[in-house]
C-alpha cells in the first residue's frame, strides 16, 4: 500500500521526521511530497527541500521524495496511493486536518485519510517556529537534523533580522 505524506517542508523537523519514519513501518512506501504553496514565501527552493527530506530519510528504504504543485488528492491518484498521511500535534490542528479529510473525500473517496499523532517530545514544533527562533541566532540544532541548521544558519547569515 502506497501513502502520501504532502506539507511544504520548509524546513523538515524532527517532528516530520518522526512521523515519516514510524509511517514507514505502516506502509510498503510512503511518498514525502514536496507541495508548491503559492501563497507562501518558503525560505528553501522546492529543490533544496527535496535535498533535506532525502538526506533526512536515507536510512529508510521504503520512502520516496517528489514535488507536485496542486491538490494532493491529484496527486495521490496519480501514484495510485491509497492513504493520505497528516500529522497532528495539537486541537487546532485536528480542526484544519479533519475539515481538509473531509474535503479530500468528496474529491476522491477511495483515498482515505490516516492521522498519526505526532510523539510528545515534537509536539510543540513546527516550521515556522524553527525559522523565528533561527532568525534570532539562537539554537535550532535539537529542532531539525544537523545538515538543515546549516542551510538555515547559511539563509540567515546573508539576510540578518
Amino acid at each position: 500500500m502506497i501513502a502520501v505524506y504532502a506539507g511544504s517542508f520548509d524546513p523538515i523537523t524532527y517532528g516530520h521526521i518522526d512521523i515519516i519514519t514510524r509511517s514507514s513501518r505502516l506502509y510498503e512506501r510512503v511518498v514525502v511530497v514536496v507541495s508548491k504553496n503559492p501563497t507562501k514565501r518558503p525560505l528553501f527552493t522546492v529543490d533544496k527541500r527535496m535535498e533535506q527530506i532525502r538526506k533526512s530519510t536515507e536510512h529508510l528504504p521504503n520512502i520516496e521524495v517528489d514535488s507536485f504543485s496542486g491538490l494532493t488528492v491529484t496527486y495521490a491518484r496519480m501514484r495510485q496511493a491509497q492513504v493520505l498521511l497528516r500529522g497532528l500535534r495539537v486541537l487546532s490542528d485536528f480542526e484544519k486536518e479533519l475539515q481538509m479529510a473531509h474535503t479530500n473525500k468528496t474529491l476522491a473517496d477511495d483515498i482515505e485519510t490516516v492521522f498519526l499523532a505526532t510523539s510528545t517530545e515534537y509536539g510543540f514544533l513546527s516550521s515556522s517556529l524553527v525559522k523565528e527562533i533561527a532568525q534570532f541566532g539562537s539554537a535550532i540544532g535539537h529542532l531539525v537534523p544537523p545538515h538543515v541548521v546549516l542551510d538555515i544558519e547559511k539563509c540567515y547569515a546573508k539576510t540578518p533580522p
